[in-house]
């Protein structure tokens, strides 16, 4: 369900696949062949949220945001990169993800953290507000920690695995 938010409706263009049990509200922006996949609630309401190319949401997502106050004048939109894979039941509110980043199942990423390119999160990880990622590790764990730079197939593999969603999302596409 595509919904408006005082005015403002998600917008993307026809190479994105939105499932119809989703639910999307407000101020979004989704970029070119990304997907969002059954029972995913996306409220663009209090900010906004912008979603890169390539970028899949996988079933049972939460996306929301960090409202503007006096203490914090522009709150913590939520950014997400291109060639982004969040798993099944991730939660993301107001932080920005860099590129080419694998978020895995039920993690949970917290209010102004900052995830740099080319990471994987581990699934269950917890990564607390104003936290930094560095690129091109591996985080795991509730508070997350740094665990090892990933290798040159895990790199390989986080484009890949942006382009199955994009190869899966044209699947579903063709059938509607």
């Amino acid at each position: 369900m595509i919904r408006s938010y005082k005015g403002i409706v998600p917008k993307f263009d026809e190479t994105v696949y939105i499932d119809e049990s989703s639910v999307l509200v407000g101020d979004i922006e989704i970029g070119e062949h990304s997907s969002v996949w059954p029972l995913v609630a996306a409220r663009g309401d209090v900010n906004y949220i912008k979603i890169g190319k390539r970028t899949n949401i996988q079933d049972g997502s939460v996306l929301h945001l960090t409202r503007k106050s006096a203490s914090n004048p522009e709150g913590f939109p939520l950014i997400i990169g291109d060639d982004v894979t969040v798993g099944h039941k991730v939660m993301l509110h107001g932080c920005k993800l860099g590129n080419r980043i694998l978020v895995g199942m039920g993690a949970i990423i917290m209010d102004n953290a900052t995830v740099g390119d080319d990471v994987i999160i581990g699934g269950g990880a917890l990564v607390p507000p104003n936290k930094k990622l560095e690129s091109g590790y591996l985080y795991v764990g509730s508070p997350v920690k740094q665990s090892r730079p990933l290798t040159e197939q895990e790199l390989s593999f986080l484009k890949t695995s942006a382009q199955n969603y994009v190869d899966l999302k044209n699947e579903y596409l063709e059938e509607a």
